[in-house]
C-alpha cells in the first residue's frame, strides 16, 4: 500500500495528543498515559526516550535512523525481536503480518524495520490490544500519544483504506 500525496497531508496532523519537545517529561507523560497499559512506541528516539525514562515499552517499532540519519539501536529490555521490510511511504503486507505475530509474541518486542517505520503507527493502531497506548514523534514538534480507541481503530483503517 502506497501513501498518496493527498494523505501525505492529512497525517501532517497528530492521530493523538501532542506534547511539545520542550514540554516531553516522565512526569507529564504519566499525567496524560492511563495505569496498566500496553505501551507501545513506534521510532527510535521516542522508543529511546521512553526506556531512559523507565517506561519500558512492550512493542518497540524502530528503523536505526533518526531524521533520515543512521543511529544505533535504542538500549533496553527485548526478548522478541521481528524484522520486516517496510519502505519509504508504504506499508506492506509482511509489516501488518510481523505486526499481529508481535502481539501474540514474548514482551518486550521489537520489530527492526528495513526501510521507514513511520506509517506503521496504522497497522499498529488497527490490531493494538484494548488498553493500548501508541507514542511516536512528530518531526520538529514533539511526542504524539494516542489512546488506541475504537474512533482511532476506525480512522486508522479509513486512511489504510484509501491508500492504493
Amino acid at each position: 500500500m502506497h501513501l498518496s500525496d493527498s494523505l501525505r497531508d492529512s497525517l501532517k496532523k497528530p492521530m493523538g495528543l501532542l506534547i511539545k519537545d520542550s514540554e516531553v517529561t516522565k512526569e507529564a507523560i504519566l499525567q496524560i498515559m492511563p495505569k496498566d497499559v500496553f505501551l507501545i512506541t513506534v521510532g527510535d528516539a521516542t522508543t529511546e526516550k521512553m526506556i531512559k525514562f523507565g517506561l519500558d515499552p512492550l512493542l518497540q517499532i524502530v528503523d536505526s535512523l533518526e531524521k533520515r540519519n543512521k543511529r544505533s539501536l535504542p538500549l533496553g529490555k527485548v526478548r522478541t525481536t521481528l524484522e520486516c521490510i517496510n519502505p519509504a511511504a508504504e506499508i506492506t503486507n509482511e509489516s501488518i503480518s510481523i505486526i499481529k505475530k508481535a502481539f501474540h509474541a514474548d514482551v518486550p518486542v521489537r520489530i527492526i524495520v528495513k526501510g521507514e517505520e513511520d506509517l506503521l503507527v496504522l497497522p499498529v493502531a488497527i490490531h493494538a490490544p484494548k488498553n493500548s497506548v501508541i507514542m511516536y514523534g512528530q518531526p520538529n514538534e514533539g511526542l504524539v500519544i494516542v489512546k488506541v480507541t475504537e474512533e482511532i481503530r476506525n480512522k486508522a483503517t479509513k486512511i489504510m483504506n484509501s491508500m492504493s
